[in-house]
């Protein structure tokens, strides 16, 4: 993995969040993300993921995440090769490690 791609911990992740300083992007599918979400992320699922429509606001960390960190690794990478050069940063151990952490979350679809 390219340098420009690193990593926050959950509780780095919910600052920004709060702080409105983060574009969070969920890499896992459309049931996954019904299931249990992290509030006010956009949903791109992996399986359809289009690195041109990625576009963070420039005053944004823009942040992938998935179920335990693998699938935003390669969302990550796919966003690299197509030539992005900002920074990029994952969220360290995924959904798994936000949940064990104990931070929110919230159910439903997608809007």
């Amino acid at each position: 993995m390219t340098q420009q791609v690193m990593f926050l911990d959950p509780a780095e992740v919910l600052e920004k969040i709060k702080d409105g300083s983060a574009y969070v992007i969920d890499v896992r599918e459309p049931h996954e993300y019904a299931e249990a979400h992290i509030a006010g992320v956009a949903l791109m699922p992996l399986s359809q993921f289009d690195p041109s429509a990625v576009s963070p606001p420039e005053d944004k960390t823009l942040i992938f995440h998935c179920r335990s960190g693998r699938r935003c690794g390669m969302a990550a990478e796919r966003l690299v090769d197509a030539g992005y050069t900002g920074k990029i940063y994952r969220l360290a151990g995924g959904l798994l490690a936000w949940t064990a952490d104990g931070l929110p979350l919230e159910t439903g679809a997608s809007n």
